[in-house]
């Protein structure tokens, strides 16, 4: 009755998390060489990798660009990547990287560009110069909170209809799609953290007379303020 069209993609990580909103950019010359920073919001690997050759192509004549990425949650490992784009091994990949995990947002990539001034910064530098413009970046981080939610569907008698409206502010649910035909059928999300309070409540307050079918492993999300 409903399509899946209307849910986002399954996402297997749906504990809550904090995400970076837009982008931000930060440059300064070091020893004649150019730094620019950028930070952004992306969803998966793709993303990140499409960010990272968008940069590439803005800026067609420098030298590096060294990259670093957090596709998913912050904790998952799996979906993390960096790239010292030519430079020394480990002098900016992976500073970057450690920096984007200390700040415990995801789905963020962060890209530096250098326009070599012909002197060289030896190891050392390299590593600061990469992580600096991060370090100048996190403090203008404008951040919100991802969380994800199930999808249930409920179907009741016109009576019961308050009821459950009732039950989802308890839980911080949401009615999505309802039609009223002989009697109501409604698509309704909760969030993940609440799901089995919300089973509970609609049991008890229902006498059992009202069942939420769950829809597969469905999880939609919700980005709101932190």
């Amino acid at each position: 009755m409903y399509s899946s069209s209307i849910f986002w993609s399954l996402i297997l990580t749906t504990e809550p998390y904090l995400i970076l909103q837009g982008e931000l950019s930060f440059q300064e010359v070091i020893k004649k060489s150019r730094f620019i920073t950028y930070l952004a919001h992306i969803e998966g690997k793709q993303q990140a990798f499409d960010y990272v050759d968008s940069i590439k192509n803005l800026h067609k004549e420098a030298r590096h660009h060294c990259w670093a990425y957090i596709a998913a949650g912050p904790k998952d490992s799996v979906q993390m990547g960096c790239s010292d784009d030519g430079e020394p091994k480990g002098t900016a990949g992976k500073p970057m990287m450690s920096l984007l995990q200390g700040t415990d947002v995801g789905e963020m990539v962060a890209v530096v560009v250098r326009y070599s001034g012909g002197i060289k910064l030896g190891t050392g530098g390299l590593v600061r110069a990469y992580s600096n413009g991060i370090q100048q970046l996190v403090p203008k981080m404008d951040i919100i909170e991802k969380r994800f939610y199930q999808a249930y569907k409920i179907e009741c008698d016109y009576a019961q209809l308050s009821l459950l409206e009732t039950i989802l502010k308890l839980v911080s649910g949401r009615l999505i799609l309802v039609e009223y035909l002989a009697s109501i059928t409604a698509l309704v999300e909760v969030d993940q953290a609440f799901t089995e309070q919300f089973i509970e409540r609609l049991t008890a307050i229902t006498q059992g007379k009202v069942v939420a079918k769950k829809l597969s492993d469905q999880i939609t999300k919700s980005e709101v303020s932190s």
